[in-house]
């Protein structure tokens, strides 16, 4: 019979994701996996529209923009989340990408609110920025994967070197079974690595790490589709207590099912 570590071997030759040369925990995702993965975060956050590259939520003091809905703080406001429009840029242009000149500075958004940035819509600047992100698709997937392959350092550094262990096999686990690249590349855009001090409510996080720490299972057991059945279990129940432990007057009740629904997508 073979072993488990075997068992992994081979899934992983079957689906070609790769574990890197260098640190132990280091995962390379290929530019064929990053597409999918890709073209569905697209669907999840802007419903694969052009007009959803540019978008400002409700209730919400940034800008988020292109197929991850990167975050783009404006002038003097700087909030718990992880500001991430500004390295998407330099990712750009480090892959050749001309910027519009009112983008080569990397200064903050230029609109102030979200008033403005909705008045703003049919302007030359906005208008500039969508042909940008609806040009740059294929690289905003590649910048998205590379998010994730540099998730699993952060967190286990952020860990006690007890606990390490079974977040770093359910991450694998998750990662070699169906739809997991899809999952993980999704979620650590969606809600981040869960590494920040600043993303906890009531000392609790909502991103990737809480979610493996969460799952319900072996973390040693055969890749499979339990494997990304339970990590969209535990993304819904890590889901579900950011809410419980959200500040009133966010409101964020009324986003909790669609991120559920979003999070469903995830099982096979």
């Amino acid at each position: 019979m073979r072993s488990l570590a075997t068992r992994h071997v081979l899934v992983l030759l079957a689906t070609g994701l790769l574990w890197g040369t260098g640190p132990a925990h280091a995962l390379e995702v290929s530019v064929a996996q990053a597409q999918t993965a890709g073209k569905q975060l697209w669907q999840n956050e802007c419903a694969g529209t052009v007009a959803g590259l540019t978008s400002w939520n409700p209730g919400e003091d940034f800008a988020s923009l292109g197929i991850g809905h990167y975050i783009w703080y404006p002038v003097g406001r700087r909030g718990p989340f992880e500001e991430s429009f500004p390295e998407l840029l330099a990712y750009l242009q480090r892959h050749g990408v001309t910027l519009p000149g009112w983008l080569q500075s990397g200064r903050a958004c230029p609109w102030p609110t979200r008033e403005v940035f909705e008045q703003s819509r049919n302007g030359a600047q906005m208008k500039e920025l969508r042909e940008l992100l609806a040009g740059t698709v294929s690289l905003q997937a590649q910048f998205s994967a590379r998010r994730l392959e540099a998730a699993l350092p952060k967190m286990l550094a952020a860990l006690p070197a007890s606990q390490r262990d079974p977040v770093e096999q359910r991450f694998r686990r998750v990662a070699i079974s169906p739809k997991g690249v899809y999952a993980l590349v999704d979620y650590v855009n969606f809600k981040g690595e869960g590494v920040l001090p600043t993303e906890r409510y009531q000392d609790q996080g909502w991103g990737l790490l809480q979610v493996l720490a969460g799952m319900h299972d072996d973390p040693n057991a055969t890749p499979g589709p339990e494997a990304t059945r339970e990590f969209s279990r535990s993304a819904a129940r890590v889901l579900a207590a950011r809410v419980d432990r959200s500040p009133p007057e966010r409101h964020e009740a009324k986003w909790l099912p669609g991120w559920k629904s979003r999070v469903a997508t995830y099982a096979p």
